[in-house]
């Protein structure tokens, strides 16, 4: 590619962001479509984002990039859902603050089923996906002002992995996967945690704590920014892994629960507002982490698909010279 096509490429890109408003938000959904336990919420391949508590508790409501909303399932017994993330197999997982369970939900054919139960949980809260699909859940004890993580393996085997901390909230990855991030919503925390290779965590270190306002949930752009809903005070903030504040946007609402990347670009961002029981909207600079990850894994599925064509491709060539030899050798 010669270099003055690149040079277009990058001032129609940069023209293409001047032109929109970043970091601006709009509602998406009407008001109180959900129940003021709306949380979650995460996007499939397709774009539409899943929340949960549409209409009324224990359900997971499905939203289009449009804001039509939905009831996709309903969770059996007393469970609730609270956080969610998704697999590169496009299977959900959902934290059930309930029934102390990590569920899964196979989003094709809206099967559920307890994937992790631990009883010693005080109620997971959020969730994190790393990219070997390890889990991680933030466990708040709210009574208390304390607080655990655990750790869910791929075949649901549960572990905690830190305890005696504050009240637990967000939680996510760094694009690396070496490193967790966990924010305490009571003490105004933001902690990192080195992720050793056996999967247990180094020491924790202390970001940023902010002087007012709660947290709630917490996700990673492209570069490992981070963006934190600040309950209470209407916002997210967004700001870099060593605490450096970038931006922080109205959302229309004091109450933002959690959030989530998404779009065709992965650079919408979707929160979950409980003022108004509502999602809202913003456009940034820079894609969603879990967004990266499924176009990695959409890639990855096409090109299997291509070497499985090609080898179709091979065998029938190489089929029907062996015929063609075997019927030489009859007649």
């Amino acid at each position: 590619m010669s270099r003055l096509l690149c040079f277009l490429i990058l001032l129609m890109v940069s023209v293409s962001h001047a032109a929109e408003k970043l970091f601006l938000a709009s509602p998406l959904t009407e008001p109180k479509q959900f129940t003021n336990g709306i949380e979650g919420p995460q996007c499939d391949q397709r774009g539409n984002i899943y929340v949960v508590n549409f209409e009324k508790q224990q359900t997971i409501g499905k939203v289009t990039p449009h804001g039509q909303a939905e009831i996709f399932v309903t969770l059996p017994g007393k469970s609730t859902g609270n956080g969610i993330v998704f697999d590169r197999m496009n299977r959900m997982y959902v934290a059930d603050y309930v029934g102390h369970n990590v569920i899964r939900v196979d989003v094709a054919t809206k099967t559920v089923e307890i994937f992790a139960h631990e009883a010693g949980m005080n109620q997971p809260n959020d969730l994190a996906i790393a990219p070997d699909e390890t889990l991680y859940a933030s466990d708040p004890a709210w009574g208390e002002n304390t607080g655990q993580l655990w750790k869910i393996d791929t075949t649901g085997r549960v572990t905690r992995i830190a305890k005696d901390m504050g009240t637990t909230n967000g939680i996510e990855v760094s694009p690396d996967g070496r490193t967790l991030y966990v924010n305490e919503s009571v003490q105004r925390n933001v902690w990192s945690f080195p992720i050793r290779t056996d999967g247990t965590l180094g020491e924790k270190k202390l970001i940023k704590q902010f002087p007012d306002y709660g947290f709630d949930g917490m996700r990673c752009d492209v570069d490992g920014n981070l963006y934190i809903t600040r309950h209470g005070k209407g916002t997210v903030v967004v700001m870099t892994p060593e605490g450096h504040e970038l931006h922080e946007v109205d959302v229309l609402g004091s109450m933002p629960s959690n959030l989530c990347f998404g779009g065709p670009d992965g650079r919408t961002v979707y929160v979950t507002e409980v003022e108004h029981t509502r999602l809202v909207q913003f456009r940034t600079d820079q894609p969603g982490l879990a967004w990266k990850r499924w176009q990695a894994s959409q890639w990855n599925r096409l090109e299997s698909d291509a070497q499985l064509s090609r080898f179709n491709c091979r065998w029938e060539a190489l089929s029907r010279e062996l015929l063609v030899d075997l019927c030489g050798l009859i007649s």
